[in-house]
Formats: C-alpha cells, sequence, structure tokens
C-alpha cells in the first residue's frame, strides 16, 4: 500500500511539471516573457540542474533587459557549481547585450581559458558561443579544444558555422579535411555540401568546390576525389565529365565496376541514352560477371527499344540475348522489356501479352510477380481491354500496397479509369497518391488530378475533357496520327476552354514525334500567345528554344527564347539548363 501511494504521488508530481513546462512554453512562445518567466524561475528553483530552466529563464530576462537578474542567477549558478564554465559565455554575452563590450570580453577569454584547464568542456563553451551567434569565438574554442585535446573532432561544427558566416571555401576545405582523415565520413559530408550544391555548374559553390577537388586530385591523387568530382558531375547533369571520372576510379580497381554501373543507370533515368550506351558497353567490355553483364544488356536492350533503332534490329537483339541467356526467372526483366517492344513498338500485343503470360508461370517471388503483372496489364490497356488490365493493376495494388509497385498499380488504375472518360473514379485513387513515398508517383497523381480538376469547372458534362483523355489514350497506344486529329477537335470545338492550352502542348509533342517541326512551332506559339503567366508558358519557352536549336536550325530563335526564359521566369525548372544553353550559344567559355 505504502508503495503504491509513493508511485501514485510521483506519477501526479510528473504531470504537475509537465503541466508547468507546458505552460511557461506557451507563454514563451507568445511573448509573455513576464509570465513566463514566473513560471520558469519556479521550475529552475525545483531543479537547477535542469540547463533547459536555467536557459529559458535567462531568455526571458534578457527579454525583459532585466541584466542584472541574469549576471546575479548565472553567478549564482557558476557558485554553486563551478565546473560549468561554459556559463561565462553567457555572463559576457549577458553585458554584450548591454553594449558593454569591455566587460563582456574577460568573460569570453575567461571561456576559452578553461578549456585548456578542462578540454572536455571545449564542446559546451564552443556551441555556447555558437547559439549566441558569436561564430568567431566559436571557432576558437573548438579549435583549442582539439589542440588541447587531439582525439576531439569538431570539424561539423567548424564546418557549420563557416556555412553560417558565409565562408563556403573554408566550409567545404573542412568537410574535405574530415573526408581525407576518415573516408567513412563521406557519405554525411556530401549531405551537408548538397545542401549548397545545384544543377548550375556556374554557381559559386559549385564552381569552389569543382576547383577544390581538382587540386586536391593534383597534389595528393585519392579515389576519394574522383568519386567527389564524378558526384558533382552527376548533380550538374554532366555525366560525360562523370564518366571520365568512373573510368577513373575502374582502372584503378579493375575488380570494382560498380561506379559505372550505377552512372549507367542514372543516365537511363534521365534520358542521356548515349551516356547509358557508352558506360554499359565499357561494362561489357571490363566484366565477367554473369548478373553485371545481364545487367549491362538490359539496359542497353532498354535504350534501342527507347531510340529510333530498326525493329528489325532490336529483334535481332532481343533473340540474340534470349539464345544466350534463355526465358528463365534471372531474365524476367528482360522478358517484360521484350513485351513492351512487341506491344509498343512493333504493334503485337497479343504476342506480347503471351511472353508475359508464359513469364507469369515461373517461379518468381511476389515483387516480380506483381512486376510482370503489371506490365501485363499496361499491355491490356493498349489493346484496349481496360476490364482485365483493371483486374491485373488491383491485384498488384492489393498484394503490395505499402511497396512502390503497389502505389504504381494505384496510378495506373486511375490513369486507366481516366481514359475510359471515369474521372471521379480516377480522382478518388490519384487523392491517396498525392502522399505517396515516392515523389515521382506524388507528383504524376497531382499532375493528372489537376488535369481533370481545372478542366472539369466549366464543363459539367466533361465533354472537352473527355475528348481529351481519348487523344491521349491513343497516344500512349502510339496511334500519334489519329491522337494529333482528336486533338485538334478539341481545339475547334473548345476555343477557349481551360483545356486549350494543355491541347496544344500535348499536339505539339505529337507533332514533334513524327516530325511535324513547323507546326509544333507553331503550337508552342500559341500556348505563349494565350497567356505568359500560365502554368505551361516556361515549357512552351523551353520546348521551342530546343526546337529551334535541335530541329529548326536557328540558333538565334533558340537564343532568345532560352533568354526569355531566364529572364521572365526565374522560378522554372528549365532556367539552369537554359542559361547554360544559353552561354554556349553566345559563345562564353564553360567550365
Amino acid at each position: 500500500m505504502r508503495c503504491t501511494l509513493f508511485l501514485l504521488v510521483c506519477f501526479f508530481s510528473l504531470q504537475i511539471y509537465a503541466q508547468e513546462t507546458q505552460l511557461a512554453s506557451q507563454y514563451f512562445r507568445n511573448g509573455e516573457y513576464e509570465k513566463a518567466a514566473s513560471v520558469y524561475k519556479s521550475l529552475y528553483e525545483k531543479n537547477p540542474l535542469n540547463n533547459n530552466y536555467l536557459n529559458y529563464l535567462i531568455d526571458c530576462y534578457q527579454q525583459l533587459e532585466k541584466f542584472e537578474e541574469v549576471t546575479d542567477l548565472l553567478n549564482l549558478q557558476l557558485k554553486k557549481f563551478p565546473n560549468q564554465e561554459y556559463l561565462y559565455v553567457e555572463l559576457g554575452y549577458n553585458y554584450q547585450l548591454q553594449n558593454l563590450q569591455d566587460k563582456a570580453v574577460p568573460y569570453y577569454e575567461k571561456a576559452l581559458i578553461f578549456i585548456e584547464k578542462s578540454p572536455n568542456a571545449g564542446y559546451f563553451i564552443g556551441k555556447t558561443f555558437q547559439d549566441n551567434y558569436l561564430l568567431d569565438y566559436a571557432l576558437l574554442a573548438y579549435n583549442k579544444a582539439m589542440e588541447v585535446n587531439p582525439n576531439a573532432n569538431y570539424k561539423f561544427q567548424i564546418a557549420l558555422i563557416y556555412s553560417e558566416k558565409g565562408e563556403i571555401e573554408n566550409m567545404f576545405n573542412t568537410y574535405l579535411n574530415l573526408i581525407e582523415t576518415n573516408e567513412n565520413y563521406e557519405s554525411i559530408a556530401k549531405n551537408y555540401i548538397g545542401k549548397f550544391i545545384t544543377e548550375d555548374s556556374e554557381s559559386e559553390p559549385n564552381f569552389l568546390l569543382k576547383k577544390l577537388l581538382l587540386k586536391r586530385s593534383q597534389n595528393n591523387p585519392n579515389n576519394t576525389w574522383n568519386e567527389l568530382l564524378s558526384w558533382l558531375f552527376i548533380q550538374q547533369k554532366e555525366y560525360d565529365k562523370a564518366f571520365i571520372q568512373e573510368k577513373a576510379l575502374h582502372k584503378r580497381n579493375l575488380e570494382n565496376i560498380n561506379g559505372v554501373v550505377a552512372l549507367g543507370k542514372i543516365t537511363f533515368e534521365n534520358n542521356d541514352f548515349e551516356i547509358t550506351k557508352n558506360c554499359f558497353n565499357y561494362v561489357l567490355e571490363n566484366t565477367v560477371d554473369l548478373e553485371t553483364e545481364l545487367i549491362a544488356k538490359l539496359y542497353l536492350l532498354e535504350v534501342a527499344n527507347k531510340t529510333n533503332e530498326p525493329n528489325e534490329t532490336i529483334e535481332t537483339l532481343f533473340q540474340q540475348f534470349f539464345n544466350q541467356y534463355g526465358k528463365n526467372v534471372a531474365t524476367i526483366n528482360i522478358q517484360a522489356i521484350y513485351a513492351e517492344f512487341l506491344a509498343f513498338k512493333k504493334n503485337e500485343p497479343e504476342q506480347a501479352i503471351s511472353v508475359l503470360k508464359e513469364a507469369l508461370k515461373l517461379p518468381v517471388n511476389q515483387f516480380q510477380k506483381g512486376y510482370l503483372k503489371t506490365k501485363l496489364a499496361d499491355i491490356l490497356v493498349f489493346d484496349n481491354k481496360f476490364s482485365s488490365a483493371l483486374i491485373y493493376y488491383t491485384q498488384v495494388q492489393n498484394d503490395l500496397k505499402n511497396q512502390t509497385i503497389g502505389q504504381t498499380a494505384r496510378f495506373k488504375i486511375a490513369q486507366t479509369s481516366y481514359f475510359k472518360g471515369d474521372f471521379e473514379w480516377a480522382q478518388s485513387q490519384l487523392s491517396v497518391l498525392k502522399k505517396s513515398t515516392s515523389q515521382l508517383i506524388a507528383n504524376d497523381a497531382l499532375a493528372l488530378n489537376l488535369l481533370i480538376t481545372d478542366n472539369v469547372v466549366k464543363d459539367s458534362l466533361k465533354m472537352a475533357l473527355k475528348k481529351y483523355a481519348v487523344a491521349d489514350l491513343l497516344s500512349y497506344q502510339n496511334k500519334n496520327k489519329q491522337a494529333i486529329d482528336t486533338l485538334m477537335v478539341v481545339l475547334s470545338q473548345y476555343k477557349g476552354h481551360p483545356i486549350e492550352d494543355e491541347t496544344l502542348f500535348k499536339q505539339a509533342q505529337l507533332f514533334e514525334k513524327i516530325n511535324q517541326f513547323t507546326d509544333a512551332e507553331n503550337n508552342y506559339l500559341q500556348i505563349i500567345n494565350l497567356n505568359k503567366e500560365d502554368i505551361l508558358a516556361d515549357d512552351a519557352h523551353y520546348y521551342l528554344a530546343e526546337l529551334y536549336l535541335n530541329k529548326l536550325n536557328s540558333v538565334e530563335k533558340a537564343k532568345e527564347y532560352y533568354q526569355k526564359i531566364i529572364f521572365e521566369y526565374p522560378s522554372s525548372i528549365y532556367v539552369v539548363d537554359a542559361r547554360k544553353k544559353f552561354r554556349k550559344l553566345r559563345g562564353d567559355e564553360i567550365n
């Protein structure tokens, strides 16, 4: 009984402390410092070892300009706990807030002297300087602590201070020194460095980092510098330069070709198929590992399938592959790609369906089964067999609902429903996917949901959107001419409708696919003339510039539209690429 009463007393005491802390915090957030100080003072007196209460009480008094109370409070605390030397920093800062710098400095120096006597105090003293934005003193404290105790490592704190001071070169050098002493710090350092690096190779941080890495690479050749250079070039989408670094790394360690494989995958995802081919051809020339060889051939077949290689050439490549490796669990991915080739390139959906159904008979795991069923459903949509497709997508979504492939299947259910004109059901699926763990799926879901939402407001019968969705399906089925004609109907029947700009843009991209570049140019110009503030306006500018540069051989017009993106759409996702290309066309020397 006595034990139970004791526990109850402890429980209620803890509840009271929690309530008091919450109340004090609320007062503090609301700027009611007098009330907050009263509660924090009570909490501090009951818990003198709790530095949080002490710090908040100090903050309250300083906000109220009760500087003498702070001085008395800190002196009393130091008398009780003389080993809390970091409080000398707080004493000095309290004088600095009163513009009494001559009184503040001796306390700062006193705190620094204590580090020589007690190196372990270095972190707390350095952090207190840092918390009060006394950054130069914080640097002195951390460096002195490491000097007195060579086993201490405060370089991450020092790098952070340099970033706060805007001394980017010093910050980068600090991180690179860390990596040089211990390569295990590389991934952590990259996370911090990555906050300053952009796609723009001309930005000051990017240029500085490249300069520092090249200098270290020359003075002290080390795999780490090549790895970081490759990483930097990948951030800048300069994949050819990254490939040079990865080859250099491989030549130093012939047993490890993983870097080249990883780069090949990145370039494939970013549609730089030329570098993808270079990477995986290099892999095939330099590996004897069967699994790595299969990955390389898989991507090379994917590239052939996505580019304009003749169908006969691609078919031969597939058959050579199957003759060499067979149709088994190890080649599941290639079989799926072959099925896509048969359906989307050769227009042989029945044969493609047969290939995938045969693959599903193999002893595959649940993820492989989900992958094959998704591909099978894709081809059933291509073949206008929507009900069968939805059955397969739903199976995958139910079996792997918490996995990315399950979320992909849910998106495809929404997309198929959209193709059919069932917009309400499509949106019910899309609303769930907006919070998808996959950013790509979430973005696709948001884009499709916006397309539907934006174009049903003025059209309760959704006639324009239904016609547009039919064209979208025809485009998915590679029936480009029919899709263009259907979009033409939308443009003629629904002029002035919100869907007009999406229709023009979709049609322009289809014109490009069938090499009708002048028609594509006309559509992009119409989008720009409709509304320069529209969400598709910067896309139209960029694609028009690309069209002038790559297809219509009009360099001056390309420069004009790249420049418009730079100055008229500074927040556009295309601005970095536009700036690079504009400067290159202007003849600037690009580092």
